[in-house]
């Protein structure tokens, strides 16, 4: 799969699997432009894909934010002239049950989630629409299919993001701008481990998890990297409004 000439925003590059998408897409050939809070990390990312070889130019920024957003946005286009792909890969989350979530917390997690996806979707909508198409990725999770106990803002806006990425399917697929999500099963990533930190007994909620995953493991970055990969080439061309289970068996289970 060949991203040669593509542009590429990634949120939420500093880390995870933000982070392991953007190594993906640049070695495919895509001039990346990431997006985060955490400017060290976008900064360590930037150097790993300029080591090997790639094209990269650090945003650091709160995807939140809408004047963020669109002067971020701005900046893609006025280096690279446009933008062909969006990764919505930021996200964040803070546990507890809709009794124990502070409302603060709650909007949080919302504003970061679906907050951040709209609002870069809004922002490189018009550029994709100038170039003929495009492709956006957006990350949902397996919770939001299947639920999940003390995390309700987080699954919560998992599956608004499922939504969101049906309806911005439908409404621009004739500008031929592909839409689909995706929806990781438990990986090893940062929030994982923040996640398993927040529980009475971390090393026994990482087991049941693990259990719970048919291939007895939990994924890796680079493996859910791969499907976003996928989903932004034309390898993928006919597909749009769909979700791609990467959950290690998760859903079968």
């Amino acid at each position: 799969m060949t991203l040669q000439g593509r542009i590429a925003v990634i949120t939420g590059a500093a880390s995870g699997i933000g982070r392991a998408t953007a190594a993906r897409l640049a070695d495919a050939g895509a001039a990346v432009a990431l997006v985060d809070r955490d400017a060290e990390g976008l900064a360590a990312t930037a150097d790993a894909i300029t080591q090997a070889g790639g094209q990269a130019l650090v945003l650091p920024g709160d995807v939140g934010a809408p004047e963020a957003v669109e002067a971020a946005a701005a900046q893609v286009r006025g280096t690279y002239g446009g933008i062909d792909i969006l990764i919505a890969a930021a996200g964040m989350s803070v546990g507890g049950t809709v009794l124990t979530t502070r409302p603060e917390d709650w909007d949080a997690v919302f504003r970061a989630n679906v907050g951040g996806t709209w609002l870069w979707a809004r922002a490189v909508i018009p550029s994709m629409r100038e170039r003929g198409g495009g492709a956006i990725v957006t990350f949902s999770s397996q919770l939001a299919l299947a639920g999940g106990r003390g995390n309700s803002a987080y699954v919560a806006a998992k599956g608004a993001i499922l939504s969101l990425t049906r309806t911005m399917a439908l409404d621009f697929a004739a500008d031929n701008i592909r839409v689909n999500a995706i929806a990781p099963g438990a990986v090893e990533t940062p929030m994982l481990a923040r996640g398993f930190g927040r529980q009475a007994d971390p090393d026994a909620a990482r087991e049941a998890s693990r259990q719970r995953h048919a291939l007895g493991r939990f994924g890796t970055a680079d493996e859910i990297a791969q499907a976003a990969l996928y989903l932004a080439s034309d390898a993928s061309s006919f597909i749009t409004g769909t979700t791609l289970a990467v959950d290690g068996g998760w859903l079968a289970s």
